[in-house]
Formats: C-alpha cells, structure tokens, sequence
C-alpha cells in the first residue's frame, strides 16, 4: 500500500508567496525595460534641436587624431546646426586618449579632435570649447553642466546617436540643464543585432544610473 504524502499540499502553500513574489517581479521588470525602450524610441526618432546657446557634441572614438565615422557624422550634423544659426558655440566633449602611430608621445582626445575637425571645417577657435577629460557618458554630461554655468549657457542642443539621447537627456536634466536632443544621420544598414546591442546597452546604462549604480 502507498501512502499519499500529505506533506505536498503544504510546502506548495508555503512557496505560493514565493512564486507571487517571483511574478510580480518579472512583471515589474519586463514592464520598466519596456517604458525605458518606448522613451529611448520616442527621444530618438524627433529632432528636437531649436535656437540655443550652444551645440553640445558627445565624443565617440578616435583614430589616431582622426574622427572615427560615427564621430565623424556627429560633428557633421553638429556642423550643420552651427551654419544654419542654431547656436553660435559648439562645445566638443570626451577624453578617450589614443596615441598618435608617429609620435608616441603625441596624446589626442575626442574633444581635441572634435576641436580640430571643426577648425579645419571653418569654424573660428573662439566659437568652439573643447572638453576633454571626461571618460564616459555621466562625466561628460557634469562637465558640460560645468561649462555651460561658466560661460552662461541657458539652453543647449545635444547632439548624439539617436538612442543615446534619452539617456544624455535624463543625466542633463538632472544636473538642471535645459537641452534640445538632436539625433545624427545613421550610417548606412545597421543590422537588428546591433540594433539590440544599441538599444540593451542603453536601457542597463540608464536602469543603473537610475538606482545609483553608475
């Protein structure tokens, strides 16, 4: 004869508030991942860029003193705002140092290349600020906050890959900046996994960020 185990019915009630727990959880994350991607989508796909005091450019890597394509197509755009009387300062941020292949000891930054680029392009040195020591999103966005207190700036137009700038546009408000997001042009196909990879790394940036982790 085989018992039933009575003790079943039990230790299910006892792990019903764990499981409960569990799901509501999973629910909450799934549903702040999905608020936090329809806010990335939003930002990124309107440009929102309007006179302002300043034109704010997010570095991205660097060649040798050389922009890399991607910073390449943010000073562009950056560019164009700038001759269409949109701002009359471009602010170029980012440290990054590379090394120069001729001169080992000749040290470049994303904001000095930035600098030179616009430079090269005809925009007059007094009309450019060049930041260059910040190592990652957060820092530059303190240090344009810095900036903009120093020389006045009330409003700026900031210029990024277009899902980076929900999260640029979060850090500067909250560092009481008053910012326009303007997105530059894409660079021919970008596949879904870059896509996705775009996009994750955004939402855990500004998910950790958000409970202090970052």
């Amino acid at each position: 004869m085989i018992l039933a185990d009575t003790n079943l019915p039990r230790q299910r009630r006892a792990f019903r508030p764990v499981r409960i727990l569990l799901g509501t959880l999973l629910l909450a994350a799934v549903g702040w991942f999905y608020w936090v991607y329809a806010q990335i989508q939003q930002v990124a796909a309107h440009d929102a860029a309007r006179p302002a005091n300043a034109i704010a450019v997010f570095g991205a890597a660097e060649y040798y003193g050389t922009p890399s394509p991607v910073l390449h197509a943010r000073l562009d755009h950056a560019l164009d705002l700038y001759e269409h009387n949109l701002a009359p300062l471009i602010i170029t941020l980012g440290g990054g140092v590379g090394v120069d292949s001729a001169n080992r000891n000749n040290l470049s930054s994303e904001g000095a290349v930035g600098r030179a680029y616009l430079l090269a392009n005809g925009v007059p040195d007094h009309d450019i600020i060049a930041e260059t020591k910040s190592k990652d999103t957060e820092e530059s966005v303190a240090r344009l906050a810095m900036i903009a207190r120093e020389n006045h700036l009330r409003s700026v137009i900031v210029v990024s890959d277009a899902t980076h700038l929900f999260r640029i546009q979060q850090l500067c408000r909250a560092q009481g900046l008053t910012v326009y997001t303007s997105p530059r042009p894409e660079l021919g196909h970008i596949s879904a996994w870059d896509s996705f990879n775009r996009i994750a790394h955004e939402i855990g940036g500004y998910t950790l960020w958000r409970i202090g982790l970052h």
